[in-house]
């Protein structure tokens, strides 16, 4: 915290500062017989009637009163990553996008507005990657307008915890009453040392997801639309792991430039803690390796402990975190 020459806790923060990342210090008990503190890091949304909103990494917000403050200080936007390849937000964002591709999608300003029939959020969602190009409540009204025409609710995929993110788009849309859903987050890593961890005998590589490694897919019924999105990308490649009655293990990567993506890698329950997901991401990383690629990302949910814990031995870390958030109930809930 930021202490002057003689020795004082300051506060060296103003409003002037939104949208910067803070860190700052409260007072999370005052007047009583012991004084506690709270310590607070993230990035300062607002600071209105003697209140601040500081949005945290992870996405949480804290509201924190003016006159609970003990010290703050502006902080560098985004810490230096300890390992793993260097990238930008924005970057990853629209790798993300090219290997989950959208079956119909369409601008408004710099937001990429997609539609899938529903199938999974990231692929029904907006992208923000910038300015919509109209007032942020115009904007969401435009959207929930284009969502409501193809009888999709509106969500607004925003991300946290690295320089350039949208902590303050977060911000802006629990004050409207956008709901966030779900939060997950994306790691990267280096893809060489993947390939390396096994040879990965027996997982069988295919550019089309068959009949039997649809029926380990997690997401059941898969249509038409789910198998465009399944199959779009630049390069996709569909590992399988053949089991009695389906697949031991199956697993996806899309190759797109120096980036492969990991996803779907699903392991039947009776067989897990064989190695088998580590396989078939051995097996895939191979090939993405023979493609040019040389960094790999995946996105991993906060509460799957044993997702977590893999990917962590495999040399993979948390680059930031991602939401979706869903319209309001009330359609007449758009502005402040």
């Amino acid at each position: 915290m930021e202490i002057s020459a003689a020795g004082r806790l300051e506060v060296r923060i103003t409003a002037a500062d939104v949208g910067k990342r803070v860190s700052v210090r409260r007072l999370s008990e005052p007047g009583g017989a012991l004084e506690k503190f709270t310590d607070t890091v993230g990035v300062l949304t607002s600071w209105t009637d003697g209140v601040l909103l500081i949005t945290r990494k992870s996405g949480e917000s804290v509201r924190i009163a003016e006159s609970a403050l003990v010290a703050g200080k502006v902080v560098p936007s985004a810490p230096a990553r300890r390992r793993g390849p260097a990238a930008s937000y924005e970057e990853l964002a629209r790798i993300a996008a090219r290997s989950w591709p959208p079956v119909e999608s369409e601008w408004l300003g710099e937001w990429q507005l997609r539609a899938a029939a529903g199938f999974t959020r990231r692929a029904n969602s907006v992208l923000p990657l910038g300015d919509p190009g109209l007032p942020l409540d115009d904007a969401l009204s435009a959207v929930r307008r284009w969502y409501g025409a193809r009888g999709l609710p509106a969500f607004v995929q925003t991300a946290t915890g690295a320089e350039g993110t949208q902590e303050r788009l977060c911000a802006e849309l629990e004050r409207r009453g956008w709901v966030r859903e779900v939060s997950a987050e994306v790691w990267t890593g280096a893809l060489a040392p993947v390939a390396d961890l096994t040879e990965g005998a027996g997982v069988v590589l295919s550019r089309d997801a068959d009949d039997a490694w649809l029926a380990r897919y997690q997401r059941k019924g898969a249509g038409e639309v789910a198998l465009r999105v399944l199959g779009g990308g630049p390069s996709v490649w569909f590992a399988t792991v053949p089991g009695a009655d389906a697949p031991a293990a199956i697993g996806r990567c899309v190759v797109d430039g120096r980036w492969a993506s990991f996803a779907a890698v699903e392991v039947d329950p009776a067989q897990r803690r064989r190695g088998l997901a580590t396989a078939v991401m051995a097996a895939l990383a191979r090939r993405a390796l023979d493609e040019g690629a040389s960094a790999a990302w995946l996105q991993v949910e906060t509460d799957n402990a044993g997702a977590r814990a893999l990917y962590a031995g495999m040399g993979f870390s948390a680059h930031h975190a991602y939401h979706h958030y869903r319209e309001p109930a009330d359609a007449g809930t758009g502005t402040p």
